[in-house]
């Protein structure tokens, strides 16, 4: 292997693009505006990072491909595995999903955890290497601008375009920056169009606070979901960690906002469908604050679309799509698109930018329709509501009542917002008839005096 790789960001999407530039390059250079901390702590530049997350099973068995062994060594760090059909409450529209035990595995981790363990295997990669905290202030380009050749840094703190800065030389540039990307700005430098953009304003606002976990908590289940639905946009999702923790992360869309005292929480959680989520709130010992997280819109830049675009760089995760975090694609969407620019390296380094732009489109694709979907759900989100989506989101709530009784539609369910299955596989003949055949009136007039008598 010869050349060298830049990644800019070292946070989940930058690590995961080291890992497979480490197989293509000799030399794979890792540049981050923070000093990278030792242990599982949250830093300044992922204030995500006090967020609850969740890591869906289809991104658990990537990270695994990527880092062999992975989920066995959180777990023994006390991160626990989760049956996601068998060991979650799932209150889908109100209605509380049919559980069955399934292999669909999720791994219980803070983010701090995880990144951490992640940031250990990539820093163990031969010819992967850490910069010292610096801001990468532009591009370097050859004189027609059809080519990155490296990256400017600046030196924090303090640096800006104007400062003295520091060339780097590259083979490939790699920008996993996240939401903060500046590749637009950096295009229209070397005369490139900025690539179209589709944003769905949804106005998220998620506070989550960690408890001390005890056995009665869930009812010995280890993880709860409720969703927000058009008349109460409200949700709420509980999860177990490690260290015995509890993570309960309140959520509003559309303006509005989970309280952070004491006494307002627990109203929040008390006006939830989910009986569970205020229980833990009344009978739980927080382990500290909760945390604020805002998140306007999400957001997609369509490179592939882009007739122009320099050999040498490359767009990556976040900073290519970020995604609403109510359904916690973003990590598992990084990790596959990881797993895509591997197979693609492995067929050869050279112009690998617009045959991964081309791909990543379509593995997007999928959960950007599922996200963006449901968003439209609520009519105060600006949007095209075509028929299609109009009758899928119909169609769907009459699957969450009639999976309250039948778990095979859980399952099916589950594996497509899981990522193992493609969205589509919800219309097959056989799910269809099921949801057709199930008494799903009687099934919504129990769920609702179920709800009314608690």
């Amino acid at each position: 292997m010869t050349g060298t790789a830049v990644v800019i960001g070292a946070s989940m999407g930058g690590l995961l693009a080291a890992r497979v530039l480490s197989e293509a390059y000799g030399t794979v250079l890792l540049v981050d505006r923070d000093p990278l901390p030792d242990g599982p702590v949250a830093r300044r530049g992922v204030p995500q990072g006090h967020q609850l997350h969740v890591l869906l099973a289809r991104g658990r068995e990537a990270l695994d491909e990527l880092f062999p062994g992975l989920s066995a060594e959180l777990g023994a760090l006390g991160a626990p595995l989760v049956d996601l059909h068998g060991q979650v409450h799932w209150y889908n529209d109100g209605h509380l999903m049919c559980r069955a035990a399934s292999a669909m595995v999720a791994v219980g981790t803070s983010r701090p955890l995880l990144e951490h363990r992640v940031r250990a295997r990539v820093a163990a990669l031969p010819g992967v290497r850490f910069l010292p905290p610096a801001q990468v202030v532009g591009l370097e380009a050859t004189p027609d601008g059809r080519r990155v050749t490296g990256v400017r840094l600046a030196a924090r703190p303090g640096g800006g375009a104007g400062a003295t800065a520091t060339v780097v030389a590259a083979d490939l540039v790699v920008d996993a920056c996240g939401r903060g990307s500046r590749t637009p700005a950096w295009l229209a430098e070397l005369g490139y169009p900025a690539p179209p953009e589709e944003q769905v304003e949804v106005g998220i606002t998620y506070v989550t606070r960690l408890y001390r976990r005890e056995p009665h908590h869930l009812g010995g289940l280890l993880g709860l979901l409720t969703n927000a639905v058009p008349a109460r946009p409200r949700a709420a999702i509980v999860a177990a960690q490690e260290d015995g923790q509890l993570a309960v992360a309140l959520s509003g869309l559309l303006g509005e906002r989970p309280p952070t005292d004491d006494a307002g929480l627990l109203d929040f959680a008390g006006s939830l469908v989910a009986p569970q989520v205020a229980e833990v709130l009344r009978s739980a010992v927080p382990l500290g604050p909760p945390a604020v997280m805002r998140f306007p819109a999400s957001r997609r830049r369509r490179y592939e679309r882009l007739r122009r675009f320099p050999a040498g760089y490359l767009v990556f995760a976040d900073a290519l799509c970020s995604f609403n975090p109510i359904y916690g694609q973003g990590m598992t969407v990084a990790a596959l698109q990881a797993l895509l620019l591997r197979g693609l390296l492995a067929g050869g380094a050279g112009e690998v930018g617009r045959r991964f732009f081309r791909r990543a489109a379509r593995l997007i694709d999928g959960p950007w329709s599922i996200a963006v979907g449901t968003d439209l759900r609520f009519p105060a989100v600006a949007g095209r509501r075509s028929a299609k989506v109009r009758f899928v989101n119909a169609y769907v709530h009459r699957l969450h009542v009639a999976a309250a009784a039948d778990p095979a539609l859980g399952a099916a369910f589950l594996r497509v917002v899981n990522l193992i299955d493609a969205p589509a596989k919800l219309l097959r003949p056989a799910v269809v008839a099921r949801v057709l055949r199930a008494p799903w009136r009687q099934l919504a007039t129990r769920s609702e005096q179920t709800r009314v008598g608690r």
